[in-house]
């Protein structure tokens, strides 16, 4: 169970916490239950988000289960810093689709004394390092990795597999797109993609050697 960092007033630094996982982990969930007991502690609170994601709302961060807090779209992270002046604990979620800058945004409001909290995909539909995420959890003092069950075995699922077949590294979406997987769950899908993948491409050479012959 994550523990909040006690308060010691002497030292004036912050932290960064990074949550992280797969889709339809928790993530969001869990980035909203701490920011509303730091609302409810009466610390000043501000949300942020990408521009991109209005997959629920354009202005709420709004969880799968429908939990939500609001929050301030920017376009990059670079707009962050004038926005959280002032702030005691700053919350930005899919964190993975913002720029490189992020993390020095992240850092430096740390060392201003403010409480962090970051939420995004750890691993991108193809199971590499997503964005900045890696660099961020690296400089975390807290990182909390949350899973979601293998809709195929029922097991811990760290993957999350596109369903369709764009190679577009970014496209928003939700169970119509992805499924959460097992580490085996996630091997076989892959592996019967390509499969399936090398018989359609050679179905089509053999048709266009048929009709050059």
């Amino acid at each position: 169970m994550f523990l909040e960092n006690t308060v010691n007033q002497k030292e004036q630094f912050g932290w960064i916490e990074v949550i992280c996982g797969s889709m339809f982990s928790g993530k969001t969930e869990e980035l909203i239950r701490r920011l509303k007991r730091a609302q409810f502690a009466k610390q000043k609170v501000e949300i942020f988000k990408p521009t991109i994601d209005v997959r629920y709302d354009d202005e709420m961060v709004v969880s799968h289960d429908a939990n939500q807090i609001r929050s301030t779209p920017v376009p990059a992270a670079a707009n962050i810093p004038i926005l959280a002046d002032g702030c005691d604990v700053v919350g930005i979620d899919e964190a993975q689709f913002f720029d490189d800058e992020i993390i020095r945004v992240c850092n430096d409001l740390a060392n201003k004394g403010v409480r962090v909290i970051v939420a995004g995909l750890d691993m991108d539909f193809k199971g590499n390092p997503f964005g900045p995420m890696p660099n961020l959890m690296a400089t975390a003092e807290y990182v909390t990795k949350v899973h979601a069950v293998c809709t195929r075995t029922g097991n811990l699922a760290q993957f999350s597999f596109r369903k369709n077949k764009s190679e577009d590294l970014v496209l928003l979406g939700e169970t119509e797109e992805y499924e959460p997987l097992s580490r085996a769950a996630y091997y076989k899908a892959t592996m019967r993609e390509k499969i399936r993948t090398m018989k359609v491409n050679e179905a089509e050479e053999i048709k266009s050697k048929n009709k050059d012959a």
